[in-house]
């Protein structure tokens, strides 16, 4: 499947990608997130607090790694779900010889997919 890089414009923040990866929760996070899952699922399985579960989805949120989607229909509540947005981090020495970060995001549309995608229990 092939990759997107972010653009040159779209830099994501260095700072803020390298923090969330050297942070072993959000590293264990990561790891279990092969297809949406709740965030009590994501505890579950990651082995965390459901309190450090959301904390280190949020930080891992705002470093553009995953993104929140409403997902399965419950009674008259939509569950929200958490999806891995990369398939791959690159980090280099730009032009300049300043180090910067490659996202590779994935051109298919399956994220779109499950962030539609409802149930009724």
């Amino acid at each position: 499947m092939p990759l997107e890089f972010s653009s040159s414009g779209d830099t994501p923040d260095l700072e803020r990608v390298i923090s969330v990866l050297d942070d072993a929760d959000c590293r264990k996070i990561i790891s279990v997130l092969e297809e949406p899952k709740t965030v009590h699922k994501i505890a579950d399985e990651a082995d965390l607090p459901l309190s450090t579960a959301y904390r280190k989805l949020d930080r891992l949120t705002e470093a553009e790694l995953v993104n929140e989607t409403v997902g399965v229909r419950q009674g008259r509540h939509h569950k929200s779900r958490y999806v891995s947005t990369f398939d791959q981090i690159s980090i280099s020495f730009d032009d300049k010889q300043e180090l910067c970060v490659d996202i590779g995001r994935s051109d298919d549309q399956s994220l779109e997919i499950w962030s539609n995608a409802t149930r009724k229990f």
